[in-house]
């Protein structure tokens, strides 16, 4: 059971996720826009790991907030996993690596809370 609702909750932020990057590669492509859509991706991320966070809140009712974290691991664990097997190699500095971990993870506390 809360496999299952760890799984739909991520399902449901990757696909938040999908949905804020379409937006977000959209708009870049309408207008333009130079630096700073980096910290864009950061905040999406935060944003679909909320919304995960805050379906298994939902779904479990039992220990919410830890459900949001075990959703935002989970969450980060599967956005470096896909960012190394497409690139093949690892391009992250271990402080960038470092602060979306602490960010997926609050996002899912929060999110958890929330619920």
């Amino acid at each position: 059971m809360k496999g299952k609702a760890i799984l739909r909750s991520l399902l449901l932020a990757y696909g938040v996720t999908g949905i804020f990057l379409l937006i977000l590669a959209f708009l870049l492509f309408q207008f333009e826009f130079g630096g700073g859509t980096a910290a864009v991706g950061i905040i999406i991320y935060v944003v679909s790991c909320l919304v995960g966070g805050f379906m298994a809140g939902k779904i479990i009712r039992k220990d919410r907030y830890i459900w949001g974290i075990v959703t935002g691991l989970s969450y980060y664990v599967l956005l470096l996993l896909v960012s190394f097997l497409a690139q093949g190699k690892w391009d992250m500095t271990f402080a960038h690596a470092l602060t979306t971990f602490f960010m997926c993870l609050g996002g899912g506390a929060i999110g958890g809370m929330l619920s």
